[in-house]
């Protein structure tokens, strides 16, 4: 299992960015896609879950009608198209894979699966 993620940059307030999670060694219907992202000095946030298998999907509150996350089963590549963004946006962007629930019905709490970061920055 590989994960590989781009599409980070620098950014103004308010502008748009769409990341890339291109996976390998397995097709999406096996596992669920989340994004997570990590700011410098805080604890790492789930951002938004895909299960490209039925389509769920999930959002975290501080993204939640800002960003969409989407998947292309025939190119085995996540999406994360960003808009709106804020300063505090401004992280680490990492996809990761698993199964979409726990056996406590908890969304991709702990991924198995990590691809390396991008970097977001988002300048005021």
């Amino acid at each position: 299992v590989q994960l590989q993620a781009s599409g980070g940059g620098l950014v103004q307030t308010g502008g748009s960015l769409r990341l890339s999670c291109v996976a390998s060694g397995f097709s999406l219907d096996t596992y669920a896609i989340g994004w997570f992202r990590q700011a410098r000095g805080r604890t790492r946030e789930k951002i938004s879950c895909i299960s490209s298998d039925d389509g769920s999907t999930d959002y975290g509150d501080s993204v939640n009608g800002r960003f969409t996350i989407s998947s292309d089963n025939a190119k085995n590549t996540v999406y994360l198209q960003m808009t709106s963004l804020k300063p505090e946006d401004t992280a680490v962007y990492y996809c990761a894979a698993d199964r979409w629930l726990t056996e406590d019905d908890k969304i991709m709490p702990e991924p198995g699966y990590w691809g390396q970061g991008t970097q977001v920055t988002v300048s005021s």
